[in-house]
């Protein structure tokens, strides 16, 4: 779920950084540029791990910023296909769930992926969410957000930036994990 990821970048070191030490300036401005962000076929910027190399420090011409070529490691998410993760219900409609870590929103669980037989039927408590519910045997098992829900990664994706985005549409997602819970010990942690 989660790796550390060796970088090297040139970067451009402000000014108002350099009454700083060095290595604390350079941290703050990788963190500045890295953090929350989301590399493709990579992962999910989450920390810098420590600062293995600093070279340079030139002056170009026309600029007041001392430029550095920094070898770095980063801790990044990026979940393995087959990982087991525990994760909360964000929303739930009639394509399926939709999970999330915390820190990290676009898991999607599709319909045909909950255990079968499952149906929706409208939630009581929010008008305009649906509420899936699992039939085995005589006993209907609900999910409805209270616990956590262990799902199975079936596929990690990272989409192309789109040109243009319809209005109202969703925002864009640079990362998209697809889950099952079709299998015995997933789903809500209460049916087990």
């Amino acid at each position: 779920m989660f790796y550390t990821s060796k970088i090297q970048h040139t970067l451009r070191l402000p000014p108002h950084l350099l009454s700083l030490p060095l290595d604390e300036a350079i941290k703050i401005e990788l963190e500045n540029i890295f953090l929350d962000k989301l590399i493709a076929n990579l992962g999910l910027c989450i920390s810098i791990y420590d600062i293995d190399e600093i070279e340079g420090g030139f002056i170009y011409p026309g600029q007041g910023a001392s430029t550095h070529k920094v070898k770095f490691r980063l801790i990044v998410f990026r979940p393995f296909v087959g990982e087991i993760i525990s994760a909360k219900l964000k929303e739930s409609d009639a394509n399926g769930l939709r999970l999330s870590l915390g820190f990290f929103y676009d898991i999607y669980v599709p319909s045909h992926l909950l255990p079968s037989p499952s149906h929706f039927e409208p939630d009581p408590y929010r008008r305009y969410d649906v509420r899936w519910t699992w039939e085995f045997g005589d006993t209907k098992y609900i999910i409805d957000g209270l616990d956590e829900i262990k799902f199975r990664v079936l596929s990690v994706k990272y989409p192309p930036i789109p040109i243009e985005q319809a209005e109202g549409s969703k925002p864009f997602a640079p990362m998209v994990i697809t889950g099952s819970i079709d299998y015995d010990g997933l789903g809500p942690v209460s049916w087990w």
